[in-house]
């Protein structure tokens, strides 16, 4: 079966996560998105360090989805620059992966 990844990314408010989240879970690039509120980001930006409050979106998809659910992140992103980190997964849970693989197939996203 083919490997899973997780995609982390960030948005600035709930909202814009749970937007983006959804049209990458109807466009079967995702069979599964985590958005976690509450997050305080300290980075620096353009010179200056800054702070800012944020949710973590953790993306579930198949390792071959990878570039095209970073690619739609970035056309539904308000940052200039997400941040977007495919993270690789060495093992994962044979029914959960069945359900993940399903889920994001290239016919199931076809119909």
């Amino acid at each position: 079966m083919e490997p899973m990844v997780l995609v982390y990314t960030t948005y600035a408010s709930v909202v814009e996560a749970e937007k983006a989240g959804r049209a990458l879970v109807e466009r079967r690039l995702a069979a599964c998105v985590n958005i976690i509120p509450g997050m305080i980001s300290i980075y620096r930006w353009e010179g200056a360090v800054e702070r800012g409050e944020e949710a973590v979106m953790i993306v579930k998809t198949r390792a071959a989805l990878a570039d095209a659910a970073m690619s739609a992140i970035k056309g539904l992103h308000e940052y200039v620059t997400p941040s977007i980190l495919v993270i690789p997964l060495d093992k994962v849970d044979p029914q959960y992966l069945a359900w993940m693989t399903a889920e994001t197939a290239p016919a199931a996203r076809e119909a």
